[in-house]
């Protein structure tokens, strides 16, 4: 069995929109009420996932969820045009951002030796609390095979908001590593979204070799409401800010003592300030190993775009550390609403032969896709406009083109 590290993006749904629904997600809440250009957003993440597959990547999807919910609306008693303040939330194209769909430890870290996917619940935040039963459904339709263990998500009131806070270390993708659970503490401005209660939950069913640990409160209250705002992980590289960790010198201790080759790379706050990495978004980023050797940043634009930011980075992959190229790429509607590259992509590490084929791509998928877009996704839409939708047909419809395009019709329903 060959395993390797497949990123699944979410495809940008065709209601995506600003509505600033995410308290502590700086950008979202600083766009509130902007013109939203869904085919574009779209087109972005399909092109950022073309960069990954000509970077020798392997790159698969999940698909958009169908918005607006009605079924949310029906258990809530009301009804698209008549959601008044639920409408927002029951419209939201948040499952776009993959990073949240779930948690994944791979088989080589497990005890039965198979790949567990545990739901996130999402529950902090009402827009994507009603995420998880549809995304329960495409993991259990994309890992159907036996070589993967997909679970429900930890119950109320313990909330988990999936592979965002989760970090996994090891010498090589396929071989055993230690996962990294990071949670936050209630307090300050903004909530803690992690529970350390959920992350224990999910390593003990997924039964794995974890270390739990905090986010520091003054990272939450710069705006890094997840952890992958502040830090990313790949095979024996952890790439982090100063501050992201809220006892960092323990924890480093422990991950050195568990993985003694771990080669910790920390951007200090004196070269960027927690404010230019939550604005540029710098840390997130698809730390990847190509397949000629050597790792890649993949970044957003934004990060090429603060000369400290940049400057910091250009020193980095010109010395001789892991690290050894950046990739900017445009995801700047994905990034007005608080969501990089790394947002927006569920990192799986197992063999591709045991995946449902229909969830992974090549170019010419991806093409196929992209012509949906563009024919069936709203160009723009406007804050009033957003507002006065109604049920929003020729949304449902542009989804259910894209459904029947890749042969997933049975994730239709009404």
């Amino acid at each position: 069995m060959s395993l390797v590290e497949i990123n699944f993006d979410g495809i940008v749904g065709p209601t995506h929109n600003y509505a600033g629904l995410s308290l502590g997600n700086l950008a979202a809440t600083a766009n509130a009420g902007r013109t939203s250009y869904p085919r574009a957003a779209a087109l972005q993440g399909l092109a950022k996932m073309r960069a990954n597959l000509r970077l020798g990547l392997a790159q698969g999807i999940l698909l958009p969820h169908p918005r607006p919910n009605s079924r949310w609306l029906a258990a809530m008693a009301t009804h698209a045009g008549h959601a008044g303040p639920l409408w927002p939330a029951a419209s939201s194209a948040s499952a776009m951002w993959a990073a949240n769909a779930a948690t994944v430890s791979p088989a080589p870290d497990t005890a039965d030796g198979r790949c567990h996917l545990s739901v996130a619940n999402l529950i902090t935040m009402p827009h994507r609390s009603h995420e998880w039963p549809e995304t329960l459904r495409q993991l259990r339709l994309a890992f159907a095979n036996s070589a993967f263990a997909v679970h429900d998500p930890v119950p109320p009131p313990f909330g988990d908001e999936g592979a965002a806070n989760h970090m996994r270390l090891c010498e090589h993708h396929g071989t055993p590593g230690v996962e990294v659970f990071v949670h936050g503490e209630p307090g300050g401005p903004f909530p803690a979204r992690q529970h350390r209660q959920a992350s224990a939950a999910i390593a003990r069913r997924h039964d794995v070799d974890a270390l739990f640990v905090q986010q520091s409160p003054e990272a939450i209250a710069a705006g890094a409401f997840h952890n992958d705002v502040v830090a990313v992980a790949n095979e024996r590289v952890l790439f982090a800010h100063e501050h992201a960790f809220a006892d960092k010198a323990r924890f480093f201790d422990s991950l050195r003592t568990r993985l003694p080759s771990v080669e910790i790379i920390e951007v200090p706050a004196s070269a960027v300030s927690l404010a230019e990495a939550v604005a540029s978004y710098l840390f997130n980023a698809q730390l990847v190993t190509l397949p000629a050797g050597g790792m890649a940043l993949i970044l957003p634009d934004e990060a090429q775009a603060k000369p400290r930011v940049w400057t910091w980075l250009e020193a980095l992959v010109a010395g001789n550390g892991p690290i050894r190229r950046l990739v900017p790429v445009d995801v700047r509607e994905s990034m007005a609403n608080g969501g990089g590259p790394a947002c927006l992509r569920l990192r799986v590490v197992c063999d591709p032969a045991t995946v449902d084929a229909r969830f992974l791509m090549d170019e010419a998928k991806l093409d196929r896709i992209g012509e949906i877009v563009e024919a069936h996704w709203p160009e723009q839409v406007t804050a009033a406009e957003h507002d006065t939708l109604g049920a929003w047909p020729a949304a449902e419809a542009a989804r259910l083109t894209l459904l029947r395009a890749l042969d997933l019709v049975e994730l239709t329903y009404s």
